[in-house]
């Protein structure tokens, strides 16, 4: 029995205009009258009764062409297939008539955000095309693909090497209080730390694929722009479940999604919870980005969207060095004190501060001399200004006045103006007294030079300078019990700062390449590396952290496939997968066995392809409701640390 596409090719191909002089179907004539609502396309379709059933739909006795579904179907891969497609339509691995939860032609534009996309990279060069779970119509699906799963391979690492888990430390409040670093796709991570860190996450940095399909980070960075909000979306709802009430999230991006991923951080987190997008300088005007300066202009720049869980939030000024005149120049008056304290600030003698500077015998032409001056006595130097909500005619202008708070928090007023002093834009950096001036929206002092050095392990693309993370976790945390997240964790930037800050943190990272350059960095963080930000912060070593990843059942299978070079070891891990693996319900064996030569005509490509097809993307890891079976063989060790992981009452 021929299937919907088929009847359809059949059935259009009675209409001459819609077939070529060699017989084949024009799919762009077909969209083009379907759009223009050609009456005798209509009535082509509507003699069909399994077609009419398909593209028309009832209101008061009328029927309506569903012209945009239409469209949609034709447009499909499935419709006029290439010979893989093909291959895989005869030997029934499709949704049927279901067309839209098959991926093949993601005819996604936004609408089709209710859906979740499964996971399933495994290295940076697979090029997997991705599927889609409506919310409605798979709600099932979604529930077993989003269940905690197992843990597995779990190893503390501290400065004498690594070491067998003996338990998960825990807080006063019973939170894991341990440092985490989770291999394994980071949507199932996330869902699976979602019950244990749900409402205790300070603050959130990822840096995700930007969606450009050129920068080398391959992984799931070539999706149309749809699927990457689809796949960002996923990620990002569950993340926000995990934040404090008073948490932040922070996403690095480009200016490819930047604009797109703003609505969708409004609808995630809420217009009302947007702060700032934070321009970053990620780049200097040098180098191939110049070879073009005549067409466009060269891009030095990334974003930094920053969004809290509520309107309400305080941050902790940051500064950035400056020179006194930068960031003092309206400072010049100077307050002779004579050891009168803050309450007889009235016998305070106010004179002009280069007066100070001569009568401290200091030539007020050595700028260096005049410079340390400033920078030793800035707690004496002053300006005022004017505040217009207060009213101060009660006290004497001619002289500083003590202005007491409720709270006995206190200032000075002096002719009618809040009083200024210079010593708070004056800190010590490195030792130094350095003027600065506060931090804004635009950052272009981050260091962006020889980042292969930091850490010690290389990233060719991607990588973020510790100063940046440094300044976001600064910006957001007061306290060492804070919990830092990325979960795309890449080189492990954000661990790394993360620990040289005595944070506590969690990364998840898929990759292996990648996973295994974090795990390198925070080995050589532990023993005390001084690149990065280690000087500045003092950072001599020490710390720990758990290593652990989600237990692979069907993702193993893919790995093996991935390995195969010949079609006749793919022939034998096809027998052994019927025996042993979950296959796709869409899958009948016999039906693959009894088109064998037709599998072995495929490219040894597309024959990894569709095993990997076969494979329920449901059973990619273990779930936590499964770890007793014996089928997935979990050691005694692992279920006893999962279940410590979790706590009995998930069981």
């Amino acid at each position: 029995m021929k299937n919907i596409f088929e009847q359809l090719v059949d059935l259009l191909k009675k209409d001459e205009r819609l077939v070529s002089q060699d017989g084949v179907l024009l799919k762009n004539q077909v969209q083009e009258l379907a759009r223009k609502n050609d009456p005798a396309l209509i009535k082509l379709l509507l003699s069909d009764k399994a077609i009419k059933q398909h593209f028309f739909f009832e209101v008061e006795k009328t029927l309506i062409f569903d012209k945009e579904k239409f469209i949609r179907f034709v447009s499909n891969k499935q419709f006029l297939p290439d010979s893989y497609t093909a291959f895989k339509n005869k030997i029934g691995l499709t949704a049927g008539d279901e067309y839209v939860s098959e991926n093949k032609e993601v005819v996604l534009t936004w609408p089709y955000k209710d859906c979740v996309l499964e996971g399933g990279m495994t290295k940076e060069d697979q090029k997997r095309d991705e599927i889609f779970y409506n919310e409605t119509l798979a709600p099932d699906d979604i529930n077993r693909l989003l269940d905690a799963k197992v843990f597995t391979n779990f190893k503390r690492i501290d400065k004498k090497g690594e070491h067998k888990l003996d338990g998960f430390k825990r807080d006063e409040k019973g939170t894991i209080k341990d440092n985490l670093i989770i291999k394994g796709n980071n949507l199932l991570a996330l869902a699976s730390l979602k019950k244990e860190f749900v409402g205790k996450v300070k603050l959130i940095y990822i840096d995700p694929p930007y969606n450009t399909g050129d920068d080398g980070f391959n992984y799931n960075d070539t999706f149309n722009h749809s699927t990457w909000m689809t796949f960002l979306k996923n990620r990002l709802e569950i993340a926000r479940k995990m934040l404090t009430k008073d948490g932040s999230i922070f996403i690095q991006i480009n200016d490819i999604e930047e604009a797109y991923l703003k609505v969708l951080c409004d609808e995630v987190f809420t217009r009302e919870n947007f702060h700032t997008s934070i321009c970053v300088q990620m780049s200097h005007l040098s180098g191939v980005k110049m070879a073009h300066k005549d067409k466009k202009l060269p891009k030095i720049k990334e974003y930094v969207l920053f969004y809290t869980n509520s309107p309400k939030i305080k941050l902790n000024p940051q500064y950035v060095p400056a020179s006194w005149d930068e960031a003092l120049e309206r400072y010049s008056s100077f307050v002779v004190k004579e050891n009168y304290t803050d309450d007889e600030c009235e016998k305070w003698k106010i004179i002009p501060l280069n007066k100070a500077i001569k009568d401290s015998g200091v030539d007020i032409k050595d700028k260096k001399a005049v410079t340390d001056f400033k920078l030793k006595n800035a707690d004496l130097i002053f300006r005022t200004a004017r505040n217009r909500g207060a009213d101060y005619s009660a006290y004497n202008p001619n002289c500083f006045n003590k202005v007491t708070n409720p709270d006995e928090s206190y200032y000075f007023v002096y002719k009618g103006e809040d009083i200024s002093f210079a010593a708070d834009k004056v800190i010590s950096i490195n030792g130094k007294l350095t003027p600065v001036v506060a931090l804004g929206d635009i950052w272009t002092d981050i260091g962006i030079n020889n980042l292969s050095n930091e850490g010690g392990v290389d990233l060719r693309f991607g990588k973020k300078p510790e100063k940046l993370i440094e300044r976001i976790i600064k910006l957001i945390s007061n306290s060492d019990d804070d919990i830092i997240v990325d979960f795309f964790s890449g080189s492990g930037t954000t661990g790394a700062v993360a620990h040289k800050l005595k944070k506590r943190y969690i990364l998840i990272e898929q990759l292996a390449d990648h996973i295994n350059k974090s795990i390198a960095r925070i080995k050589n963080v532990i023993k005390g590396e001084q690149s990065g930000i280690s000087k500045d912060n003092d950072w001599k070593g020490g710390g720990d952290f758990v290593y652990m990843e989600l237990a692979k059942w069907n993702e193993e299978w893919i790995e093996k496939i991935e390995k195969a070079k010949t079609g006749k070891e793919l022939a034998k891990l096809w027998d052994e997968m019927k025996e042993t693996v979950f296959l796709s319900y869409k899958v009948d064996p016999t039906n693959v066995d009894a088109n064998a030569k037709d599998f072995a005509e495929l490219s040894i490509a597309d024959q990894k392809k569709f095993l990997i097809e076969c494979l329920d993307k449901n059973q990619l890891y273990v779930n936590l409701s499964e770890i007793e079976d014996r089928e997935y063989g979990v050691s005694k060790e692992d279920i006893k640390l999962n279940k410590e992981f979790y706590e009995k009452d998930s069981f």
